[in-house]
């Protein structure tokens, strides 16, 4: 009995030797086959300051062997100046081994998988902590500026466009930088109370689970952790990664705007009558994105000074708050055009219908 007590222990002890460092590592059996390929979904809103994006992933009920997903879902940071290392899965010579995520000052080494929103496979380019607070990055969260202020607008050129959910054994080939390997000797706390409840809530439903979805989970995010019900929760599967009663995602720049609608093409029955209109209404739609395209050029040549000036997180607020001002008057001036010119043909389409019609 002591004998085999002993053999498990040395067992044990080799394994955690063959496990990278890089990790903190939550040590299960090993799965021979990888999961399934991350889901593509939008980012819920952020509920309120200080809450941090905590990317979905793959998950393995052992009981049921089946892999299951766990949503996306934001997450209240445990202490001032945490930041989150997801989990990830990685080839540990004869199957694939979880590294359970964890909490710490520095991100770590999470297998290079590009979990999107940030989190491109190194590092975390999503936000950073300042005097105490977190400050949001806008172009990849989803978070209503008129709500949070503590933010700031930095563009990510993304090259690692996969969505492999594994290192190693024909997935990711990545290994880890030096400062990420210090990173998992640093201080820091696993996963908190509500992540734990969350998964606990994703491995209950049976629409997670990748032998039910086939890849495609039920829920593949969540603004609230194990809400997968309620408002803003983003469905997969035939509602392709989209949220439900979200409201529109915050307008700050020409380019979060939605493409311009062309009107519907006029049907007045006299083919010059439409012909003319054809052309006011693309000469305005033209007109329309070519100022489009000169705010939003004039608003990224502001944040390259910004840049420049290493501006402090103030001043990039300030200047957000007047992007944002900005391209809601833009807009609203377009809605007021095309209303107008609508307006202006309306009557004349109206009057050459009236002349058409057999007396």
């Amino acid at each position: 009995m002591r004998f085999a007590f002993v053999v498990r222990s040395m067992l044990f002890a080799v394994l955690l030797m063959v496990v990278s460092g890089a990790a903190f590592a939550q040590v299960r059996v090993a799965i021979a086959i990888g999961p399934p390929v991350l889901p593509v979904y939008d980012q819920p809103i952020c509920p309120g300051d200080g809450y941090l994006w905590t990317p979905g992933y793959w998950d393995y009920d052992y009981d049921a062997a089946d892999y299951f997903w766990i949503p996306g879902t934001w997450i209240m940071a445990p202490e001032v100046g945490f930041l989150w290392t997801p989990p990830y899965w990685g080839w540990g010579g004869s199957g694939f081994l979880f590294y359970d995520g964890y909490w710490g000052p520095t991100v770590g080494f999470y297998g290079g998988i590009n979990y999107g929103f940030g989190y491109f496979g190194s590092g975390y380019l999503g936000g950073r902590w300042d005097g105490g607070h977190f400050f949001y990055n806008t172009t990849i969260n989803h978070v209503d500026v008129n709500m949070i202020h503590n933010v700031y607008n930095t563009r990510i050129n993304v090259t690692n466009d996969t969505h492999v959910s594994y290192n190693g054994h024909g997935g990711i080939d990545a290994r880890p930088t030096a400062q990420e390997d210090a990173a998992a000797h640093e201080r820091h706390i696993g996963p908190v109370s509500d992540q734990t409840a969350h998964v606990q809530a994703a491995r209950s439903d049976p629409q997670q689970r990748a032998s039910f979805n086939h890849g495609q989970p039920g829920v593949v995010a969540t603004p609230k952790s194990g809400d997968f019900k309620g408002d803003g929760v983003v469905r997969g599967g035939a509602a392709g990664g989209r949220a439900e009663n979200a409201g529109a995602r915050p307008v700050v720049h020409p380019s979060d705007l939605p493409a311009i609608q062309h009107p519907a093409a006029p049907n007045t029955g006299d083919a010059n009558r439409d012909k003319k209109y054809q052309q006011q209404q693309d000469k305005l739609v033209g007109k329309q994105q070519q100022e489009r395209q000169k705010l939003q050029q004039q608003q990224d040549k502001e944040h390259q000074q910004l840049a420049k000036q290493k501006a402090n997180d103030a001043t990039t607020q300030q200047v957000e708050q007047r992007h944002q001002q900005q391209t809601q008057q833009l807009q609203q001036r377009h809605t007021q055009q095309t209303q107008q010119l609508q307006q202006r043909q309306a009557p004349a389409a109206s009057h050459a219908g009236a002349e058409s019609r057999p007396k």
